[in-house]
């Protein structure tokens, strides 16, 4: 018999991202990363790849942010040098690059950027273009001589203390306060250790891409003085002349990737004219020269994966350009699979099956990609897009996959309104049937995510406790198209419905479980839900709402994406029918709730703000239900994926000692 699957066990897994190869596509480089609980960190390392072979490339931790000088030598970021960590403790900022030969020998120091970058291209030999994180009043230093950096830094220590608003929003997830900061685009000149500017000084940069002879830098973004409206312009700039020009304004089109495409840009973009903020980009031929604007080929379905998991760290391409034909992720019903844009326009399936596939490369004809398949956790693969073969060219949690109970998803579809509607069941380990068990059902987030039969840990560490764990994808998830996603203005009714539904048939499925000892959790959306659903019924007998929502009225006008999203979803704002913001609010049923709630909360979520988490706790107390609230200092909505190790071990604790108390005899 396998080992029981430990709570703590994610602490030793490997996570795969940012994957890319070089010019000649004979050598690739990915980021491995691992959490650390001594430090409360990740150590992430460069590993080197020849299609065959992987080995480890860099190893003091902290490279995650690289790029392909030439064939032979990879260029990476890094704060190695004393001095240079104290200039960036002293408020300056920095960022320093170092060279690596693939054959190996010692990291040498190439150059260092005076401004946080957050990425970065190389535009000719010495020469590259790159993004920063801009203060408009800060982040000027690396103009200035000594004495007028000494004054910005002292300016920059005297605000440490307070926050000055005047944008909205003003803050964003994992980033902090953003007012007044954009991500600007530069171009450095390494031998002459220059920096020119790019993009408006107002202006916040998305996506760079750079044409194939290099000459011309492609960038999307938007300029604002106050609020954006978070529809991008398509700009190019030259690098030989230094021409600028405004190829496409902003105003028109949500722009969620460019790709420059022999004469034209290919560009994955909607108008959100059919199906609001969250409607699927279809590919789109754009000129630019003329900006003319023309509809390349239909594509009704996500672009990029939405499967979810709490086994992944960092991220990577998701669509690229490879031999006139553009590859990308998509996610379909439960799956994210890769698929091909020809050049007439036609797109076809590439590589397709159950898992998911998380970042791509291609190089010498084959498709390579960390996913997750099999039910193992990421690892490095190796497709032939000829012959159809699929090879694992990673290993790193091999000891995991042969010591430990993995419990299998077993399908438990059902119907509703007509539609097929798709879950699965963790049967517990050493499941019996003549035993009764306790159950989880778990939601997920989004709502426009999936889950899919891939490895989810805090479902696999209740399964090896003793629990059923169950799940599905209700309507308003990903994967089915945009109309299957567009649940506007019904939040709390049909998604409901089908999870109540869901229930149902699990429980008449699986008659060991005890109808009695049954819990619900659910993070973001899942919390919403999780709300929702202790204020409609009493069948769950103790719950654990994680980064939720609760009230629709205070969440327009506190999270990040408050102002769109809230308006978008609803069909509402606090001005013009508030009374729907309230209907759909958890907390108006707050005071209909006897089901035992923990709640998880972070005090940097500006997606679904911590006072969220406290309304329905305070709530809960205020009508006798017991309650208890747990609030990760220092932790943003990401906790349960990229949060520190020992908050992600606290977390899952704080909720299995939950279940536990109210669940078991």
């Amino acid at each position: 018999m396998k080992d029981t699957i430990k709570l703590k066990d994610f602490l030793d897994f490997t996570y795969l991202s940012n994957l890319s190869f070089a010019p000649d596509e004979e050598h690739g480089v990915f980021v491995g990363s691992k959490c650390v609980e001594k430090d409360n960190s990740y150590q992430m390392k460069l590993y080197l790849t020849d299609g065959d072979t992987v080995r480890q490339l860099t190893s003091h931790g902290k490279e995650q942010l690289y790029l392909w000088d030439d064939n032979e030598t990879v260029l990476f970021a890094n704060m190695r040098d004393e001095e240079d960590r104290k200039a960036v403790e002293n408020g300056e900022e920095r960022t320093c690059f170092y060279r690596i030969s693939i054959h190996g020998g010692e990291a040498v120091k190439a150059f260092t950027i005076p401004l946080q970058v957050t990425s970065i291209k190389k535009a000719a030999d010495g020469e590259y273009v790159f993004c920063a994180d801009f203060h408009l009043e800060y982040s000027r230093m690396y103009q200035m001589n000594a004495d007028e950096k000494e004054k910005i830094l002292q300016e920059k220590k005297d605000m440490q203390d307070y926050e000055v608003l005047d944008e909205l929003p003003f803050y964003g997830n994992g980033m902090g306060y953003t007012n007044k900061k954009r991500n600007s685009l530069f171009l450095y000149h390494e031998h002459d250790d220059e920096i020119l500017r790019i993009s408006e000084e107002t202006c916040n940069v998305y996506d760079v891409e750079l044409s194939d002879n290099h000459e011309i830098v492609y960038y999307t973004g938007e300029s604002y003085a106050c609020k954006p409206i978070n529809k991008e312009g398509v700009y190019s700039y030259y690098r030989n002349t230094g021409e600028h020009r405004e190829i496409l304004p902003a105003g028109q089109w949500s722009i969620g990737k460019i790709l420059p495409w022999k004469d034209n840009i290919m560009m994955l973009a909607s108008e959100q004219k059919r199906y609001g903020l969250n409607e699927n980009g279809m590919f789109y031929q754009l000129d630019p020269n003329s900006g003319v604007v023309e509809l390349f080929a239909s594509y009704e379905d996500a672009v990029g994966s939405s499967v979810g998991s709490d086994c992944r760290y960092g991220g990577g391409k998701s669509i690229c350009l490879y031999k006139d034909t553009v590859y990308f992720i998509t996610t379909l019903f439960n799956r994210s699979s890769v698929y091909a844009l020809h050049s007439d326009g036609s797109i076809t399936p590439v590589y397709d099956r159950e898992g998911s596939v998380d970042v791509i490369a291609l190089a010498k004809d084959r498709l390579y990609f960390a996913g997750m398949q099999d039910m193992r956790l990421q690892e490095l693969y190796s497709y032939d897009m000829h012959g159809k073969s699929c090879r694992q060219l990673t290993g790193f949690n091999e000891e995991f996959y042969a010591e430990k109970d993995i419990r299998p998803c077993v399908p438990c579809n059902f119907t509703q309104d007509g539609m097929e509607l798709y879950g699965w069941v963790l049967e517990p380990k050493g499941f019996d049937p003549k035993k009764t068990y306790p159950a989880i059902l778990d939601i997920h987030g989004g709502p426009k995510t999936v889950y899919g039969e891939v490895y989810y840990h805090e479902m696999q560490v209740w399964a090896n406790q003793g629990y059923f764990v169950f799940f599905m994808n209700p309507r308003g998830g990903d994967g089915r198209g945009n109309s299957f996603a567009d649940i506007r203005g019904k939040y709390g009714t049909i998604d409901y419905e089908d999870l109540m539904k869901f229930t149902d048939e699990v429980l008449k499925k699986y008659p060991a479980i005890d109808t009695a000892r049954v819990g619900v959790t659910g993070g973001s959306y899942g919390g919403f839900m999780t709300n929702w659903i202790i204020g409609h019924t009493d069948r769950f007998k103790a719950a654990a709402s994680q980064r939720s929502i609760s009230n629709w009225i205070s969440f327009a006008h506190t999270s990040d994406i408050g102002e769109m999203f809230g308006a978008d979803q609803q069909g509402a704002d606090t001005w013009k029918n508030v009374d729907k913001l309230w209907w759909h609010s958890p907390l108006k049923y707050a005071n209909q709730c006897t089901t035992p709630t923990l709640f998880i909360h972070s005090d940097e979520d500006f997606r679904c703000p911590y006072s969220e988490g406290m309304q329905m706790y305070s709530a809960l107390c205020e009508h006798g239900v017991a309650t208890r609230l747990c609030m990760f200092k220092g932790e943003n909505h990401e906790l349960s994926r990229s949060g520190k190790p020992r908050h992600r071990v606290k977390r899952l604790k704080e909720i299995t000692t939950w279940m536990d108390t109210y669940l078991k005899d």
